[in-house]
């Protein structure tokens, strides 16, 4: 009998950035919405659309799950307050929701929120875990081997070759507390990486660079750190990776020009901006997210990665059929 089968977009409707936690036998996916409409927000005026699947492939929604904090509105009546890049991690018996929130595409910091269940409701802790960065998104907590935590993000720096998004590291103290010494893990180094030219940016003007949606997993006693350049709204945008020894770095990029995991091919726009989680089938499984044809929404698609000696290998972003994971049969 033939197995089922599955094609990209895994998921349809608009879910940027997508995150996926398995919780026992669920797996739980978490996504940015459309700016300032729904999905962004639901009627309850929560935001953070989640989902739920047996099988990676199989999705409900559960709506959305976080209940926004009291901060300060926009001076400005015309614009809105943004909620990015949410990523989840079980932590002492709860849930805690890394995300940022900013006016427009300003002023970014990271915030946390938590749970009893990952289905929330998720309420937020009251902490900016980044006072003192200019612009700070896509938080992504990680847990080594030995217990201890750490914070990926994605943040604007003015110096070196070439200013722009980088991302930085730092240690998770307590779920709500930074250790305030964070290390760039990797700067932006190649041309694939521009996100525009002669971008106005804090007073002057750059040839503006862009790495972001940091994801870390250990595999092969190394750490790898799987990343998106580029410009999000078109063709440039893809996914790499970097490699290191320990979780502070340093990390070294993939010896390939261009994005080595992911990049436009037909039919498939702006690949980026991935999450890791291994599947009922035992193999790990990217997450990534695309632009539909017609450059509306950006939907969630899945594909395998493997680990060589080499680094990790991808065959996506793919638009054929592919079996769904399915659960390895015992013995």
């Amino acid at each position: 009998m033939p197995s089922e089968t599955f094609r990209n977009p895994v998921a349809g409707g608009y879910f940027a950035d997508p995150f996926v936690l398995r919780v026992g036998d669920a797996w739980f996916a978490y996504g940015t919405g459309r700016s300032g409409d729904a999905p962004a927000f639901d009627d309850r005026n929560r935001v953070f659309e989640a989902r739920r699947s047996p099988d990676l492939v199989h999705w409900e929604s559960l709506g959305c799950v976080l209940d926004p904090p009291d901060l300060p509105p926009a001076d400005d009546p015309a614009e809105h307050r943004e909620f990015w890049a949410p990523e989840v991690a079980e932590i002492d018996g709860r849930f805690h929701l890394y995300y940022s929130t900013g006016i427009e595409d300003r002023a970014h910091h990271l915030r946390v929120a938590v749970a009893t269940q990952p289905e929330g409701p998720f309420r937020d802790l009251g902490v900016n875990l980044t006072p003192d960065e200019r612009f700070a998104i896509d938080p992504h907590p990680f847990r080594d081997s030995d217990g201890s935590w750490f914070l990926y993000y994605a943040r604007d720096v003015l110096e070196g070759d070439r200013p722009g998004t980088s991302i930085a590291v730092d240690r998770l103290v307590e779920p709500a507390r930074l250790a305030g010494s964070p290390t760039q893990a990797l700067p932006p180094s190649a041309d694939w990486q521009l996100y525009r030219r002669n971008r106005p940016m804090y007073g002057s003007t750059y040839d503006w660079h862009t790495l972001e949606g940091p994801f870390v997993v250990r595999r092969r006693d190394r750490y790898w750190l799987v990343f998106s350049g580029g410009a999000w709204t078109d063709a440039s945008y893809g996914v790499s990776w970097a490699v290191a020894d320990r979780p502070l770095g340093p990390f070294v990029e993939a010896p390939t020009e261009g994005p080595a995991l992911l990049r436009t091919v037909p039919g498939v726009v702006g690949p980026g901006h991935c999450s890791i989680v291994t599947g009922p089938d035992g193999r790990d499984w990217v997450a990534y997210h695309a632009w539909d044809e017609a450059g509306t929404a950006r939907r969630m698609c899945l594909d395998p990665i493997e680990w060589t000696p080499d680094g990790p290998r991808m065959t996506g972003p793919s638009t054929a059929p592919q079996p769904v994971p399915a659960a390895r049969a015992s013995a």
